[in-house]
């Protein structure tokens, strides 16, 4: 099993543990928005209708899930009040699940920082842990209060698969801790408009909670 350390990392527990090991958790990134691109982590933008059908197209065949958990931004949360209907699930409104916020960079394109801020920009990329864009969330604290929500979900709908709707930055840095990637290597996790994947692979590639 793993869980959360303290300095943010998965680490994995022994054999047996509490209740909730087997609870299996798959990840759905939101869909195209209206103002799409560049830092847009808490501005609350609304799903275009290609945003809407890429979502749909995601679940389609997917599932059953037991419960929906959602970022409370429209992007996601609209989404997931849908499906929770449709399918007749429980929701939950996780807070903790919204978006990094991006702070000075907010509603700016990379295209645009790079014609003014390049050198400021660049090293975000090189080490987003090591650099926070201004007046923006530190990475460290993002990371704390994602994964301090998950493991909250993953206790409380012990041995219930569980859809989480969220974010691109929320995704990568889940996936990238759930694979055991190092932090430096978090902006490699890539994750696409209305993409549906397991919180973890296990070895032989079959879906795995990050808790496997």
């Amino acid at each position: 099993m793993r869980i959360a350390q303290r300095d943010g990392h998965l680490r994995r527990g022994s054999g047996g543990g509490p209740a909730g090991m087997s609870t299996r958790i798959d990840l759905l990134r939101h869909g195209e928005t209206e103002r799409g691109g560049g830092f847009r982590g808490s501005l609350d933008d609304a799903l275009t209708a290609h945003g809407w059908q890429q979502m749909r197209d995601a679940v389609a065949l997917a599932g059953p899930w037991d419960v929906l958990v959602s970022s409370p931004l429209q992007r996601c949360a609209a989404f997931a009040r849908e499906l929770a209907a449709e399918r007749r699930l429980p929701l939950r409104i996780e807070p903790e699940l919204r978006e990094l916020h991006f702070g000075a960079w907010e509603g700016r394109s990379a295209a645009e920082l790079m014609s003014t801020d390049a050198e400021v920009l660049g090293r975000f990329w090189a080490d987003p842990y090591g650099f926070t864009p201004p007046g923006g969330e530190p990475l460290l604290r993002f990371e704390a209060r994602v994964l301090a929500a998950i493991e909250r979900v993953r206790l409380h709908f012990a041995d219930r698969r569980v859809l989480v709707i969220g974010h691109a930055g929320v995704m990568r840095l889940l996936l990238a801790h759930g694979r055991g990637l190092p932090r430096e290597r978090l902006l490699e996790v890539n994750v696409a408009h209305g993409e549906l994947l397991p919180l973890s692979p296990c070895p032989a590639g079959e879906p795995a909670a990050l808790d496997e």
